[in-house]
């Protein structure tokens, strides 16, 4: 298992979101002005940065979140839930008469296929001068999604100036969120993410444009059930998502992005990264909820050896 470097105090550092989300599951989506009947609720922990933290924490790193989460219960359920994980919490700044963030998540029971509604306060944004560099400093990894894009881009700066790797997971296209991009190491986006940003759709000359652009080490996005694009030293790297029984792919990303960090920090080749988190990802759909589903590593590696893949004949 790998192990913080001396003089460190977690493996991995997170700064981004968290939220806490109702998950309502319908037999079927229902048209504009329609109405469908909830067949079934549940309350669960989420974010992208926080799951992917919780991710790490249960195959075996020590952890820590930067962030805020507001002060009511839905507030109060999240910093719970991290605790209850063993996420270094001591950097988590409560906001008084903050509402936490919220996620209205709708999920087909047929496809298992999700739709989100959410919404944030501005104040639980993170500013530049709220962070400490000893937070970021005495890791092994830095993870963000690059919500608050300013204080991103102080924490890698950071991060790299102590030769620390950073990770991103880029879902939403926030205000002046491309100056994040020359700080990060390893962008690993959504699908439609980069696209979006760059006005390409071919993802092959998307991922190119983002090396040569901006420099970045290694670009990728994740293709949903068909796995996930890397593009690493001038060389693709392809992983075919794993066959599962879809139930919610809620929170895939999220548990993806924690289980390439793993890998990384564990040595892996990249291959085995991308495959890894395929796996881990494919299993947490089994489940309700972002963290419902968040698999052992011997579970991921049993799918490995003997699950289908999407496109690919066993």
């Amino acid at each position: 298992m790998p192990k913080a470097k001396r003089g460190s105090t977690v493996d991995v550092v997170g700064l981004g979101l968290n939220a806490t989300d109702t998950v309502l599951v319908v037999r079927d989506f229902p048209a504009l002005g329609g109405k469908e009947r909830v067949l079934s609720t549940l309350r669960q922990a989420g974010g992208q940065v926080a799951t992917a933290l919780v991710t790490c924490q249960r195959l075996g790193l020590a952890t820590r979140y930067v962030g805020k989460v507001g002060d009511d219960d839905d507030g109060r359920f999240q910093l719970a839930s991290l605790k209850k994980e063993g996420v270094d919490v001591r950097y988590t700044q409560a906001v008084r008469g903050t509402p936490n963030q919220f996620g209205m998540i709708i999920v087909d029971r047929a496809t298992g296929e999700r739709t989100v509604f959410w919404d944030r306060d501005p104040r639980l944004a993170v500013l530049p001068s709220e962070l400490d560099a000893r937070a970021i400093t005495s890791a092994r990894a830095l993870h963000i999604d690059g919500c608050d894009v300013e204080a991103a881009i102080r924490a890698a700066r950071w991060a790299r100036q102590a030769s620390i790797p950073v990770i991103a997971d880029l879902d939403t296209v926030y205000k002046k969120v491309e100056t994040l991009f020359p700080h990060i190491d390893y962008l690993i986006a959504s699908a439609n993410f980069l696209p979006a940003v760059t006005g390409e759709d071919d993802p092959f000359r998307v991922l190119e444009y983002m090396a040569r652009e901006y420099k970045i080490r290694a670009t990728g996005m994740t293709l949903g059930r068909e796995g996930a694009l890397m593009l690493y030293d001038g060389r693709y790297y392809y992983s075919p998502g794993f066959v599962v029984e879809t139930v919610d792919t809620t929170g895939a990303g999220d548990v993806f992005h924690g289980a390439f960090i793993y890998g990384l920090l564990a040595g892996w080749d990249l291959v085995l990264m991308l495959d890894f988190a395929n796996a881990m990802a494919g299993l947490n759909c089994s489940a309700l909820g972002a963290r419902g589903g968040i698999a052992t590593q011997t579970e991921a590696e049993r799918l490995m050896a003997t699950g289908k893949r999407h496109g690919k004949k066993r």
